[in-house]
């Protein structure tokens, strides 16, 4: 499971990561306490964190986004 912390744009980070269709990790929204959004991923936690990290960002909204993914 990973997490990823943002007070903002969670409804947007819940849907990129779950249509994400790269092949090497799939995410499931699991549960939102507070200001984390948990997602249940296939493969190596910290990989899909890493990966998570750079899908946000590379979104317009992404690059000014103040946001912590990790691997739980």
């Amino acid at each position: 499971m990973i997490t990823i912390a943002s007070a903002m744009q969670q409804e947007e980070i819940k849907n990129l990561l779950e249509s994400y269709d790269g092949g090497d990790f799939t995410y499931t929204f699991k549960e939102k306490k507070g200001i984390k959004l948990a997602f249940d991923v296939t493969g190596d936690k910290e990989e899909a964190a890493k990966k998570a990290k750079e899908l946000i960002k590379a979104q317009p909204w992404g690059g000014v986004l103040f946001f912590q993914a990790v691997a739980v």
